[in-house]
């Protein structure tokens, strides 16, 4: 036997040396999946099967990246020769090689959302469609859903129920915009993220010597995280596996929570029934959390119906019981949750990155922040602004962009007046107009503007013009380095951000040069290949959400997520918060079993990035949409095994509050009735009635001007002035989220902080 197979148990070597015909491997939380196909790949080497025949399919560039590596290790530099990599690039990379096939030029655009959504924007503004009806991001997902469910434009407008569906929704022109979208993108040589999906599948169904070249070429194909696939995705790992049917998909039904963007968890269920010679491995054995982790997640996991049985389960310790903070509020939830890290960090030794804080909603990490901030705990939120969103990095990507592809108009739009040159919104769309009456690329008429443009402006678009030229030189003969330096310097961006002196500008400037920096490694990458600025681009444009967190360098830091965001990863202790009805399980979800089922896959999820300490937490009362209401405790705690529950309370020695929660010490659920425990306070949304037993108002005797208070509705801000004339003593706070606003004191429950 193989020494690495030596570390694994027998399920793992099944899955492992299990090579012919289909294989489902259906891998558990945590139950070392990256190393099972990272072995078995190994292992294929290892019995003679070149490299160049498989293929293996992930989800994020990182997994790839951390596979290959691996593998590396185990067979040597063979492993540079795999077919691996996200399902997006590994098929852009297939599109650029028969590019011919469906009329794209080699260096094809591909398209970010914020491309998209400008495009979108144009051409509803031209067709002269009310945009709060024709809301971009609505059109954009409507069109995103199509194409990943292979319904092109013309299939689109020809459908009579998807028609009666958008005259229904009063958007009936939405057939002509995704005609449109799709003619200006073919057109701008480029292509959207779904179209590198469904651009594949066309090649594949029109070009038959296309798909039996690459069936013959892949005769081992493998898909991690299968239960993520959607239509488009399924369809084309079918197709590839078609000849040999040495197909493994790699998944775990009961972590299926990407729905909404189009991902089909009856791919991963329905499987068996496409390959009834299929062989199923069950790795169930947990190896990244305790036991009372792992059973909590079962006995959660259990309620759900449409799953495939597994028993998953841990030798590792039984560790602590998982912890439960009721808070009166939110702001409380907040304080408390900091509060604990603060403890727990400082009793433990631990660093802030051994913490993350995971909720249902962006929307929900304001009060932890301003907790955090309080406490001066670092912290980091994931899903904030990538670095390559950042204008100033978009504005020089988009001059690469150009430099490559002259028919990119979104590219054109935002470098032809930036640094400023004197040309007009106007000029612009007159441009863009010309060319398309003409049927001929915007580069047409930039290039050749003396033809079709008079004046100053046509004077100025010349000079431009001449400048791409200059760059597609450089770009020709020079690496990406060489050639953004050069860019950089020549399009006036650097010049433009060095005058500007403020903090701001200073930190563009900063940022430009940490792009520069990042391209800098990327040419002197010894195992790269390619260091053309095209590979460049393309390499930032697959770049998917989990890849951009890693952008910043790493740092200590608490990290505020949400559950979406948090898959794939792990930490040492981990804080569910806002676990309310209507809030998680999200009020959006309760509309059928499927979507409540989903919601609970996602708690699952959350639950499972814990390695060695849980805690979940509830407020009695929350403000939403501007009100403060009365919450109830979600459906997800009771369905917890009551035995694995304690009531969580920070050290009392903790100097940091005037007051804290009276919980109880330490004091298992199984005790008490948990509907009791888990019931909310009875709330009035008066807002001159006592919020909660735990927001109390601090002697509003001592207050002054220039403290800083916090009130359980407007949160905090800074009192401008204290009256205390008259019958009534008022305040007048200038509030960080709801403005000035003057208070009865004798009403207003302020807490000086």
């Amino acid at each position: 036997m193989m020494d690495y197979l030596k570390s694994l148990n027998e399920p793992q070597i099944e899955a492992v040396t299990s090579t012919e015909g289909p294989l489902m491997i259906v891998a558990g939380a945590g139950s070392g999946k990256t190393r099972v196909l990272t072995y078995r790949i190994a292992y294929l080497i290892g019995n003679g099967i070149e490299p160049f025949n498989i293929l293996s399919l992930t989800f994020t560039n990182k997994a790839a990246k951390e596979m290959r590596e691996r593998i590396e290790k185990v067979v040597g530099n063979d492993a540079r020769n795999i077919w691996m990599g996200t399902f997006h690039s590994v098929f852009a990379k297939i599109l650029r090689i028969e590019h011919d096939k469906l009329g794209y030029p080699r260096d094809f655009t591909i398209y970010d959302t914020d491309d998209c959504k400008s495009l979108l924007r144009s051409i509803i503004k031209e067709m002269g469609l009310d945009d709060k009806i024709y809301k971009v991001s609505n059109v954009l997902a409507r069109i995103s859903n199509s194409k990943n469910r292979l319904v092109g434009p013309q299939q689109y407008a020809a459908d009579p129920i998807i028609r009666s569906d958008d005259i229904a929704a009063q958007r009936p022109k939405l057939s002509e915009i995704y005609i449109k979208y799709c003619d200006r993108c073919f057109k701008a040589g480029a292509m959207d993220f779904d179209d590198l999906l469904y651009n594949t599948n066309v090649l594949f169904y029109k070009h038959l010597d296309v798909l039996n070249k690459y069936q013959s070429k892949f005769q081992y194909v493998m898909v991690d995280e299968f239960q993520d696939t959607n239509l488009s995705q399924y369809l084309i790992t079918k197709k590839l596996a078609a000849k040999t049917r040495n197909i493994c998909v790699v998944g775990d039904d009961a972590q299926s929570i990407y729905a909404f963007r189009g991902a089909d968890i009856q791919n991963i269920l329905s499987f068996q029934k496409e390959y009834p010679e299929l062989k199923m491995v069950k790795l169930e054995q947990n190896y990244r959390s305790t036991k009372n982790i792992v059973d909590t997640a079962n006995s959660v996991i259990a309620q759900n119906k449409n799953q495939l049985k597994k028993s998953v389960f841990t030798d590792n310790e039984h560790g602590e019981l998982i912890g439960l903070i009721k808070a009166g509020s939110d702001n409380e939830e907040g304080r408390l949750i900091a509060s604990s890290i603060f403890e727990t960090r400082m009793h433990e030794g631990l660093n802030f990155s051994d913490f993350a804080i995971l909720y249902r909603t962006n929307s929900q990490s304001r009060s932890f922040e301003e907790a955090l901030r309080k406490l001066q705990i670092r912290y980091k939120i994931i899903g904030g602004l990538s670095f390559y969103q950042r204008k100033e990095i978009k504005d020089l990507i988009s001059y690469l962009r150009f430099t490559i592809n002259t028919n990119d108009e979104e590219a054109l739009k935002r470098i032809i007046n930036y640094p400023r040159r004197g040309i007009g919104e106007t000029t612009i769309g007159n441009i863009i107009i010309k060319a398309d009456e003409l049927k001929v690329p915007v580069w047409e008429i930039i290039s050749n503007s003396s033809k079709y443009i008079g004046g100053k402006a046509g004077e100025i678009i010349k000079n431009f013009a001449t400048l791409i030229k200059s760059f597609r030189i450089i770009a020709q003969s020079k690496d990406a380095y060489e050639t953004i330096s050069h860019v950089a310097k020549s399009s006036g961006i650097i010049k433009e951000l060095y005058e500007d002196k403020t903090v701001e500008g200073l930190a563009r400037s900063e940022n430009i040069q940490e792009l520069l920096n990042a391209v800098k490694g990327f040419v002197e990458d010894p195992d790269r290949e390619e260091k053309s600025i095209m590979a460049f681009l393309e390499e930032v444009s697959l770049l998917t959400d989990v890849d951009k967190k890693e952008e910043e360098d790493e740092k200590d830091y608490v990290t505020l997520m949400t559950v979406h965001s948090s898959k794939g990863l792990e930490f040492r202790n981990v804080y569910i918060v806002g676990l309310e009805e209507d809030l998680f399980p999200s009020q959006m979800m309760l509309g059928s079993r499927d979507d409540l089922e989903e919601e609970r896959r996602l708690f699952y999820v959350a639950v499972t990035r814990a390695e060695k300490r849980l805690t979940l937490s509830y407020a009695n009362t929350r403000y939403r949409f501007g009100r403060l209401v009365p919450c109830e405790p979600s459906r997800f705690l009771e369905e917890i095994d009551t035995k694995y529950i304690q009531m969580s309370k920070p050290k009392a020695s903790l100097p940091v509050y005037n007051e804290m929660p009276s919980f109880g010490r330490d004091e298992p659920l199984v005790k008490k009735n948990v509907n009791s425990l888990l019931k909310p306070k009875a709330v009035n949304a008066n807002y001159n009635h006592k919020v909660s037993d735990n927001f109390s108002p601090s002697d509003l005797s001592l207050l002054k001007e220039g403290m800083k208070v916090e009130h359980p509705k407007f949160g905090f801000g800074i009192v401008n002035n204290v009256d205390a004339s008259g019958s009534e003593k008022k305040a007048t706070v200038t509030f960080e989220m709801a403005g000035e606003k003057t208070l009865l004191l004798g009403f207003a429950k302020l807490m000086i902080v």
